[in-house]
């Protein structure tokens, strides 16, 4: 079928349709990583964008019931250059045309996805509508107009409704969920952790009734700076217990300090990303997917200990005195590199 893809900037691109057929609309942004595409469709982070795939090939294994990072997908539409239509791979369950229209995930491809990328560099992060049933340029800015004037909660929408319980023989962790990734929760596994997954509008007072050793905010999608309410919460925990931040929580968690907060141009998403570890002076390779990141000259109570070696935009960072460590990129990978896994690690000595 055919389908077409209109940025706000009245910039748009034919292709040909596949999953659902029909309209979705969302902020475009594109991912680097070459494989690891049904984790990210499955990351809530992903919660109300349209993913595009720098890689030009994209469905090659399938799709197969152990690589979900959620229960289910999240990504607002998908855009791809090929969507191959034979994968192979032994744990493969389903095409890539079956998976999208069973989760009703509407997408474009055979479009020039390295076009749309560099327009995405040059011009920054839009929105944008893919539709498989009208061509109509006017009528769909139109309908592209309509959806931003919708009002989204993205975390509430992603987060767990009831807290969960995850028995271990380690230390007790109370895992913020504002959308969490599945891998997050199998790092602490991996470490004996007695997981509690609690709903992000969880009270302080629910909280500390699990007298957790430590608190864990977990990555999600969205503006941290919409997050008021859990905002409060993290500040009445400071000082009280250990807290570590990934991603969305990290951003949470700098806000809660009184750092500020601003939106990338085009925002990190991808396996690639070189960070510099100023304690050790090493450098890792990190998987990221963030539209924005802490203001470097906004606080004099935290420590950076992470920098981006692309941008020089931070990556991590302690607190002076209180137990807080935070890191902007994703050490449990999935998909990446799993060099930074030894943050957990961190985590635990602290607890």
């Amino acid at each position: 079928m055919k389908a077409v893809l209109l940025l706000e900037d009245g910039t748009y691109f034919s292709g040909e349709g596949f999953g659902k057929s029909g309209e979705t609309a969302g902020e475009i942004v594109f991912n680097t990583s070459m494989t690891g595409y049904q984790e990210i469709i499955t990351d809530p982070s992903y919660n109300g964008q349209i993913v595009t795939m720098t890689y030009p090939l994209i469905g090659n294994y399938g799709f197969n019931s152990f690589d979900n990072e959620s229960y289910k997908p999240h990504v607002q539409g998908f855009i791809v250059k090929e969507l191959c239509s034979t994968p192979s791979n032994w744990r493969n369950d389903m095409d890539p045309d079956q998976y999208f229209a069973k989760h009703n995930i509407v997408g474009i491809k055979s479009i020039d996805t390295r076009a749309l990328t560099q327009h995405i560099r040059r011009h920054g992060s839009m929105y944008g509508i893919i539709s498989t049933e009208c061509g109509n340029l006017d009528i769909l800015s139109k309908n592209l107009k309509n959806y931003k004037t919708v009002p989204r909660n993205l975390v509430m929408e992603v987060t767990s409704k009831t807290p969960t319980h995850i028995p271990g023989s380690g230390k007790k962790v109370a895992l913020l969920d504002l959308g969490v990734k599945s891998n997050i929760i199998r790092s602490l596994e991996s470490r004996n952790c007695d997981i509690h997954i609690l709903p992000a509008f969880s009270t302080f007072d629910e909280i500390m009734d699990l007298n957790p050793d430590g608190i864990f905010l977990s990555n999600g999608p969205g503006n941290p700076m919409d997050l008021t309410v859990a905002k409060k919460t993290v500040q009445k925990l400071l000082g009280i217990k250990p807290i570590m931040g990934i991603c969305l929580g990290h951003q949470l968690l700098g806000l809660s300090l009184g750092c500020n907060v601003k939106k990338l141009k085009f925002g990190h998403h991808g396996g690639n990303h070189p960070v510099k570890d100023y304690i050790t002076g090493r450098c890792y390779i990190t998987s990221q997917n963030h539209n924005y990141v802490i203001d470097s000259t906004s606080s004099d109570d935290i420590v950076i200990t992470h920098k981006n070696v692309n941008d020089d935009t931070i990556e991590g960072f302690r607190h002076k005195t209180l137990p807080v460590i935070s890191v902007q990129y994703h050490p449990e990978a999935a998909p990446g590199p799993q060099d930074s896994a030894y943050i957990f690690d961190d985590f635990i000595k602290m607890m």
